[in-house]
């Protein structure tokens, strides 16, 4: 099975750790975050998997080298542009479009997220499964009774974004997006299809496409988990990780 990484980004919020470090290997119960989620793919069966870098790759590119993890672990160098997450994935189609389907994963999102669960959610003809969550925050997607995602929403601001005119949020199902897809291949037509540039959010793009392609959320009964993101979590992330771990 095939996945993706996302461990490219800056990680502005967590400096002064990342003025000298990648957000990928900041250390959470003695271990980098990178590390963290590998070991968590590779015990799900993931074998093919890509990671793609930019803030310090050269860091990550050594911790890949000197860590041995039961998987092909390939790089996309994003070095010269950090192209968001949609872009992202769209550099790195060389190495994903060869299976019918595949993981995209945060960096820093630590779970104990059942990803065989989560790939049984995967509905026949889906674009993409979104893991969602009731989460408090301020954005939220929006989906309609059968999970089919139809529009987002800033509970601050009152902003909607939808490709339905006069979509009534209030109507809608609202969650959280927690950072972890599972992506159909066909997503590369359809970026061609679109004119998707070197440069998106993959949100963006989620929310062009979800009039046209099926797009759904799936929420487990339970999950703990913590965004990485920013110095403030990082004692919550380790508790979560020592509970998780049962260290």
């Amino acid at each position: 099975m095939k996945a993706m990484v996302f461990a490219a980004g800056l990680g502005t919020r967590l400096k002064p750790i990342t003025d000298t470090l990648p957000k990928a290997l900041v250390p959470i119960c003695g271990r980098p975050l990178l590390g963290h989620v590998l070991d968590k793919l590779c015990a799900y069966g993931y074998d093919d998997i890509v990671v793609n870098v930019h803030h310090f790759a050269g860091k990550i590119r050594d911790f890949l080298a000197t860590n041995a993890f039961p998987a092909r672990i390939s790089i996309s160098d994003e070095t010269d542009l950090l192209r968001e997450t949609g872009g992202g994935i769209l550099h790195a189609r060389h190495l994903l479009e060869d299976s019918s389907d595949f993981l995209v994963h945060n960096v820093d999102i630590i779970s104990d997220l059942d990803l065989q669960w989560f790939r049984s959610q995967i509905r026949p003809g889906a674009l993409a499964t979104l893991l969602v969550s009731e989460r408090v925050t301020q954005r939220y997607l929006l989906f309609d009774k059968q999970m089919r995602l139809v529009g987002w929403t800033n509970t601050t601001t009152g902003e909607v974004r939808s490709p339905y005119p006069g979509l009534d949020a209030g109507k809608c199902l609202r969650y959280a997006f927690s950072g972890v897809h599972n992506i159909s291949s066909g997503v590369f037509g359809v970026f061609d299809s679109l004119g998707c540039p070197e440069r998106f959010p993959i949100v963006d793009f989620y929310l062009k496409a979800c009039a046209d392609f099926p797009i759904y959320g799936a929420m487990p009964e339970s999950l703990t988990m913590v965004d990485v993101g920013k110095l403030e979590t990082l004692p919550e992330a380790e508790r979560t990780c020592r509970s998780i771990l049962s260290i």
